[in-house]
């Protein structure tokens, strides 16, 4: 992003600001559409009153004009106890009023606290100072010939911290700024991806607990389990974030931060990467944010590649404070991103949600929120439409289906057991899945070798497209049965709504394995497929076994990703178990052997939860 002196910001369409509410935010991994951040350059500069002419819409420019009539705006740096600088926005509403205020610590991006300006507008006429800033370490930093490395306006100063004891003395440093210059009545944190994730941390570690409320968007409960659970490392995930700090490697992280990366990359000394991790994490601290009793909401999705929905479900379950969990169809942000970054034709439910938890909480608006339910699912694939009065074709607004729920104890009503069988059809090429157990089989597969049956194209964009109506499909007889296994169920019948199978909950597999390899990866995948053969994914996980013995079978039991999903009448169920996934590491050794066994006595079995 520019400096917002810089008056040369590019002029808008609503073609683009469709394509952002369409499409996300992101168009890539580990990259911004360049329209959401021009649309961000453009507010800053208006709101400083440097922009040369009107480059936004009309009702955006209403909107800033709005928030400078009503509040002052400064551009501050925030003096961190140990001298870094952080680079940060504020907005203090003009009146004798007591007010609360919105510090929002920006996410993992280049970009830093200016990518969201539209959300600061939008909390500023709600009746909130807000305080936006970049945590230490991110930003853009560029080399310029000449100067050596140069610092963008959004960016702060020091090394990433990853969530750590620094980012956290920063939020402290952050409130004393607030409470300094904005006199808030009160002090709420909300953040997205990574500023989710250290507003949490601050509510639990500011050592005069002065957060009354958070918000926490794509966020994480133990940052251990997410990127290194069952033995496997989320190497994909913990890559693109390396590669989307705004700088090279060596000026983003000091030497120890840098060593512990290089170790997890490497598969090495992990019990010291997993306590660092465990170091980072909201739920090391719930039993400090329970006596807080800080009122938390929770936003994320089923199909999160960077911080897997298990764990952020388990958090929230055993905290006791005020709380509420959403659960949306997608991945990592796409439900709220676009609507923190642009304005909607309608109201982006993901983030009006959010808002109203603070207006209840720290505003004392008389508000729904007291009688939400604590849990929201979003069921996997249902979507609500409108038909275009142009064209008079349906057209998907947004995912539909939600189901209120008192607790994730709730979620799940009953549990069914598919057991793994021998062969399902006659030529044995796969085996089935059915209600009766068969033991004394073993199915064997070539491991080491990437196959189609993968979670996701990309991080982030699979899931975003999923999020708007159109999820991933699996053309399943191009599954390459030499390099996996495939277990299927025969088509279901429905029930008198349509649905045969409504999945709620955390499934779990349970099954014999050996390899003629020492070390093994497994990744079992569960689909929904159709007549057609073309599947869709409803679950996955992976699990790394070590010290194995060919001539041994090993059991081997882990629970998949939560899901929430209606298998159709008709549709089959299949659960694929591979070595290999483009989002992990491996220990599969290309060539070995992998057997699947149901040795005597001890059927392989998956359990589906109910609801």
């Amino acid at each position: 992003m520019s400096n917002p002196q810089d008056d040369a910001v590019s002029t808008f369409t609503a073609a683009q600001l469709s394509r952002i509410a369409r499409h996300g935010i992101h168009t890539s991994p580990t990259s911004i559409d360049p329209a959401a951040v021009h649309l961000a350059e453009a507010l800053i500069a208006a709101l400083d009153g440097t922009a040369e002419q009107p480059t936004l819409p009309p009702d955006l420019r209403e909107l800033t004009e709005r928030v400078r009539q009503a509040a002052d705006l400064g551009f501050p740096r925030i003096t961190a106890r140990d001298g870094v600088r952080l680079s940060a926005f504020s907005i203090r509403l003009r009146t004798d009023e007591p007010r609360p205020v919105v510090i929002v610590p920006s996410g993992w991006t280049p970009f830093g606290w200016g990518l969201f300006a539209y959300t600061y507008l939008q909390l500023a006429l709600r009746g909130y100072h807000v305080l936006a800033y970049t945590p230490r370490g991110l930003g853009t930093t560029t080399f310029v010939p000449g100067k050596g490395y140069v610092d963008g306006p959004f960016t702060s100063g020091g090394t990433i911290d990853v969530a750590g004891p620094a980012d956290w003395a920063d939020g402290s440093t952050v409130i004393d700024y607030a409470r300094q210059h904005l006199s808030p009545s009160r002090i709420a944190f909300l953040g997205e991806s990574y500023g989710s994730g250290i507003s949490q941390l601050v509510a639990a570690k500011d050592p005069d607990g002065r957060v009354d409320a958070v918000v926490a968007l794509s966020t994480w409960g133990d940052l251990a389990t997410s990127l290194l659970q069952g033995g496997t490392r989320h190497l994909a995930a913990v890559t693109l974030l390396v590669d989307f700090t705004g700088g090279p490697v060596e000026r983003k992280f000091d030497a120890p931060t840098r060593q512990l990366l290089a170790d997890f990359r490497a598969g090495e000394n992990l019990g010291a990467v997993e306590s660092w991790l465990k170091e980072r994490s909201p739920a090391s601290y719930r039993d400090t944010t329970n006596a807080r009793e800080v009122p938390t909401f929770f936003s994320n999705t089923w199909h999160e590649t960077l911080f897997p929905a298990n764990q952020v479900i388990e958090h929230f379950d055993a905290l006791t404070v005020p709380k509420h969990l959403n659960l949306w169809i997608g991945d990592h942000a796409a439900p709220e991103g676009a609507g923190l970054t642009i304005p909607f034709s309608g109201p982006n439910t993901p983030v009006e949600e959010a808002f109203a938890w603070l207006d209840h909480h720290v505003r004392d608006v008389g508000n729904d929120v007291p009688g939400w339910s604590p849990v929201s699912s979003q069921i996997m694939f249902t979507y609500e439409t409108r038909t275009d009065p142009r064209s008079r074709k349906a057209e998907i607004v947004a995912p539909a289906a939600r189901e209120p729920k008192p607790s994730w104890e709730a979620v799940t009503t009953a549990t069914e057991r598919w057991y793994l069988t021998a062969a399902a059809s006659d030529d044995g090429r796969d085996g089935g899945l059915a209600t009766e157990a068969e033991t004394g089989w073993r199915r064997e597969f070539t491991a080491g070798q990437p196959t189609e049956a993968v979670a996701v194209d990309a991080p982030m964009t699979t899931g975003q497209a999923e999020w708007n109506g159109t999820p991933k499909t699996y053309v399943t007889e191009k599954f390459d049965r030499q390099y996996l296994a495939v277990w299927t169920s025969a088509p279901l019948t429905a029930d008198g709504e349509g649905a045969a199978r409504r999945i709620r909950g955390i499934p779990e597999l349970t099954l014999g394995v050996r390899s003629t390899a020492p070390a093994t990866t497994l990744v079992a995948y569960l689909f929904d497929v159709g007549p057609d053969d073309t599947g869709r994914i409803v679950t996955h996980e992976p699990l790394t076994l070590t010290d194995l013995d060919p001539d041994q079978d090993r059991d081997a039991t882990w629970r998949l990703q939560a899901a929430g999903y209606d298998v159709a009448g008709g549709h089959r169920l299949m659960l694929v178990v591979t070595s290999k996934d483009p989002l992990y590491s491996d220990a599969s050794v290309d060539g070995s052997t992998t057997t699947i066994t149901s040795p005597d006595g001890s059927a392989a079995v998956l359990t589906l939860p109910l609801g």
